[in-house]
């Protein structure tokens, strides 16, 4: 199996300024570690786009994924998604619809998420809510179908008959 590796970027203004300690990127690093992905860094930025965007720029060339938390909803600094929708050559809807969908199992505020997901060169980026029990429950709804979008971001295109995740 192919090495995985991953960034974890939390958004957060009152994390970036020590305010508050930063509870949902070490949940989303260690549900990550258990799924056999390789941590490269963490990092915590506030909900600023241009520190987003050069959060994400640095990391993308550095991992297979990298997966924010933090800055997915409707309020005014909320712009994680926008920044990322900038920096993405191709968008994947699926995966944050599925995140949506199954969010809804557990809050009917999983409707107000912005969330995106998408690729930028061969790394698969995705935006995770800031809460550490919503972070955890959007990834778990999607873990399936990470290994093979980033085996295919690789060049890793063959598929056999019955072939799951």
């Amino acid at each position: 199996m192919p090495v995985r590796t991953a960034i974890v970027i939390t958004v957060s203004d009152s994390c970036s300024r020590g305010g508050r300690e930063d509870l949902s990127g070490p949940a989303v690093a260690e549900a990550l570690v258990n799924r056999e992905f390789e941590i490269v860094a963490r990092t915590v930025v506030p909900d600023e786009a241009e520190d987003i965007r050069r959060a994400i720029l640095e990391a993308a060339p550095k991992a297979n994924f990298v997966v924010t938390t933090g800055g997915t909803g409707i309020a005014v600094r909320d712009v994680t998604p926008d920044v990322t929708l900038e920096l993405c050559d191709r968008l994947i809807e699926g995966i944050p619809e599925r995140m949506r969908a199954e969010g809804e199992k557990h809050t009917p505020f999983a409707a107000l998420s912005r969330a995106v997901c998408g690729v930028r060169g061969q790394t698969l980026i995705l935006n995770l809510p800031g809460s550490p029990k919503g972070a955890i429950e959007s990834l778990e709804a999607v873990f399936n179908l990470l290994p093979h979008a980033i085996d295919l971001l690789h060049g890793k295109t063959a598929h056999w008959a019955g072939q799951q995740e």
